[in-house]
C-alpha cells in the first residue's frame, strides 16, 4: 500500500478546508497546481493523509 495524500485549501480568513483526499502524491500535487494556476486567492497545499492508504494494485 502506498501512502495517501490530500489537498487542503486556506481562504483569506484563515479557514482551512479539505479539497480532496485518498490521492497519490503526484495526483495531489497536480490538483493543487491546477487550482493555483487558476489564480484563486486561496492557498493550496498537499499533505499526507495518515488515516488512508492508496491501493498499489498488487492485491
Amino acid at each position: 500500500m502506498e501512502t495517501a495524500y490530500r489537498v487542503m485549501r486556506q481562504d483569506d480568513n484563515g479557514n482551512r478546508f479539505l479539497v480532496a483526499e485518498g490521492l497519490t502524491r503526484p495526483a495531489a500535487e497536480a490538483l493543487a497546481a491546477e487550482f493555483e494556476a487558476r489564480g484563486h486567492k486561496q492557498l493550496y497545499w498537499v499533505e499526507r493523509n495518515d488515516a488512508a492508504q492508496v491501493p498499489d494494485g498488487s492485491a
